[in-house]
């Protein structure tokens, strides 16, 4: 079973409550910013077919640890 996460906060509108900020030239802001999020998610959300079990994880936190590795 697959639920379309809420759409994802841009750089611009990740807010710290302290005030940090991150980095635009950070490499990993860089590297998620050259990935078609939308494109990905339609994609994986055709692999859950099924409506009963647990919610699968969202498309970019899967994708996203698979890179991480």
């Amino acid at each position: 079973m697959y639920k379309t996460p809420s759409k994802q906060l841009s750089f611009e509108d990740f807010n710290q409550p302290l005030g940090l900020q991150m980095d635009p030239n950070n490499r990993w802001i860089k590297k998620a910013e050259l990935i078609p999020w939308d494109l990905v998610e339609k994609k994986y959300k055709k692999l859950f077919k099924g409506f009963k079990g647990q919610v699968a994880k969202p498309a970019r936190m899967a994708l996203g640890a698979l890179l991480i590795q």
